[in-house]
């Protein structure tokens, strides 16, 4: 009898293992849009805020961008690549009106513990929130630095100035590019990384780097270097909802929208990394829910536990948006992006239970996926 059980679990084993294509992905691509709530990722502007002139300037006009009768239409027209190319090709998760929860699970609900557990996979109590002191946790981004099928192809650009010391560039020796960095200090000699620093240098500088600054830094760094991963953070989304402003918060989050869209399209249009990239875009917190409370965040703000992510690639079967009941944590996402890259440095993974994502049918096929 124990020869016939282990004989049909030996035929059950091949089995699945025929059964399961080869992983196509070979990059990974982080992107995170800081405290973009998951309510305009799902039902776009929202009626209690857009026609606010408390919060929008010229509501007329903002609501001639933004505003439509239903929440469908209202989110393609705020976020048209989100809901075009990515819903047709990959998943979105955390839209509540169905059940489906995403949650940041470490207590403070801002952007150093947020950014700290979708990187580390940790939601212990960071000393000091949200100020440059360096991080004592290990993150992937490092772990895979110091794998060798990642090792010197990994790198990160971000607006906010603060996380060099959340991914500790000082232990972990990432190129970490962030707030008003030069670009020249990574890409010595490029006549266009010199031109992104001449620009750079005549803006006012603050903690947070303009977005699309951000933006043309990490393509610029794309195209001299082919990195095999990398983290692009926006920032202006928190900076423009700290401010009250809702119009410039909707703006945002259009351009940077607009801007993933762009990567995708290099992403795709480039054999080094067509139909072999994952794309993997999330937030480091939500807001409060209210609409007083909105334009903050953290342990004391209703909602700003709540929070999304969408995941897009070779080896991701599309679903678009999840409307299952279901609960994943931000704490998974480090686990998360090891596994979407066939967990390379297992013997030191990092903390949490990677998200079940179904692969994709073999037939997939991603030339679909590019801008429509």
């Amino acid at each position: 009898m124990k020869g016939i059980v282990s004989s049909l679990a030996a035929v059950f084993l091949f089995l699945s293992a025929v059964a399961q294509p080869p992983a196509r992905t070979k990059h990974l691509f982080i992107v995170t849009i800081d405290g973009f709530r998951w309510q305009e990722v799902f039902t776009g502007a929202d009626p209690l805020l857009v026609a606010n002139p408390e919060y929008v300037r010229d509501t007329t006009l903002t609501k001639e961008m933004y505003w439509d009768s239903t929440a469908e239409l209202r989110r393609q027209k705020l976020l048209p690549f989100f809901w075009g190319a990515l819903a047709a090709n990959g998943r979105l998760y955390g839209n509540r009106l169905w059940g489906n929860k995403v949650n940041v699970r470490n207590f403070y609900k801002i952007s150093y513990p947020g950014y700290n557990e979708i990187f580390t996979g940790h939601t212990d109590a960071i000393e000091s929130p949200n100020i440059p002191i360096n991080n004592k946790h290990v993150n992937v981004l490092e772990y895979l630095n110091g794998s060798p099928a990642f090792h010197g192809k990994v790198a990160v650009f971000t607006s906010w100035n603060v996380f060099p010391f959340i991914l500790n560039e000082d232990r972990s020796h990432l190129p970490v590019n962030s707030g008003y960095e030069r670009l020249n200090e990574i890409a010595a000699g490029d006549n266009v990384a010199g031109l992104i620093d001449s620009v750079q240098s005549t803006m006012p500088h603050s903690k947070t780097r303009h977005d699309y600054l951000t933006f043309c830094t990490a393509r610029e760094y794309i195209h001299l270097h082919h990195p095999s991963v990398l983290f692009l953070g926006f920032g202006e989304t928190d900076e423009c909802a700290h401010a009250g402003r809702y119009d410039l918060y909707l703006q945002q989050a259009a351009d940077i929208d607009r801007m993933i869209a762009d990567l995708w399209y290099e992403i795709q249009t480039d054999p080094y990394y067509k139909d072999s990239t994952t794309l993997l875009i999330t937030t480091d917190h939500g807001r409060g829910w209210k609409p007083n409370k909105w334009t903050t965040h953290g342990f004391w703000a209703e909602g700003s536990g709540d929070i999304w992510m969408a995941v897009l690639g070779p080896d991701i079967q599309a679903e678009g948006e999840i409307r299952k009941r279901g609960q994943v944590y931000q704490k998974q996402l480090a686990a998360t992006m090891a596994s979407l890259l066939g967990d390379p440095v297992a013997p030191g993974h990092p903390p949490g239970k990677a998200i079940f994502i179904p692969a994709a049918r073999p037939a997939a096929d991603l030339a679909g996926a590019q801008i429509r």
